[in-house]
C-alpha cells in the first residue's frame, strides 16, 4: 500500500470558517474524504493540519525516513519559512515527490504572498483550484509512485 502524506500548515484547522470566499466553505474532514475517494484501493491519505513549525518540519523529516510522497500545503510559511524550505529540500533530494498546493492563487493576491521559499525545492506546485489543487497533486503523487 501506498502512503500518501497530506500536510497541512497554519491555519488551514480554520477551512470552512475562516475567508470562505478565498479558501471555499468545507474544512479539512471534507478534504480528507475527497482524497480518500481520489485514492481508491492501494493509497493511503495521511492527512495532518499543525499551526506549528517545527512540528511540520519534523513530519517532512518523518517522509524522508519512510520513504513517503509529501503533498504540502505551506500556508503562511510558504513565504518565509526556510527552515521548511530546508525539510522540503531534504524530501525531494531523497527522490520522493513533494508537491506544493495552494487553495487560492497565490500571485492573484498581496504582494508578500507572490514570493515562496518552498517551490525552488519541490517537485512542482498546483495552486488556485481550492480542493483540486490536492485533487491533481494526488493524481500526480498515485501516477508516479505506480511507474
Amino acid at each position: 500500500m501506498t502512503t500518501v502524506l497530506v500536510l497541512n500548515g497554519p491555519n488551514l484547522g480554520r477551512l470552512g470558517s475562516r475567508e470562505p470566499d478565498v479558501y471555499g466553505s468545507a474544512d479539512l474532514d471534507a478534504l480528507r474524504t475527497v482524497l480518500e475517494a481520489d485514492a481508491g484501493d492501494g493509497t493511503r491519505i495521511d492527512l495532518r493540519q499543525t499551526d506549528d513549525e517545527g512540528e511540520l518540519i519534523g513530519w517532512l523529516h518523518e517522509a524522508v525516513d519512510s520513504g513517503t510522497s509529501v503533498i504540502l500545503n505551506p500556508a503562511a510559511f510558504t513565504h518565509y519559512s526556510y527552515g521548511l524550505r530546508d525539510a522540503a529540500a531534504m524530501v525531494t533530494k531523497a527522490g520522493l515527490l513533494l508537491v506544493e498546493v495552494h487553495l487560492s492563487n497565490p500571485h492573484a493576491r498581496e504582494a508578500f504572498r507572490h514570493t515562496s521559499v518552498i517551490s525552488g525545492v519541490a517537485t512542482g506546485v498546483i495552486a488556485g483550484f481550492g480542493f483540486d489543487s490536492y485533487r491533481l497533486a494526488l493524481d500526480l503523487v498515485v501516477r508516479r509512485s505506480t511507474e
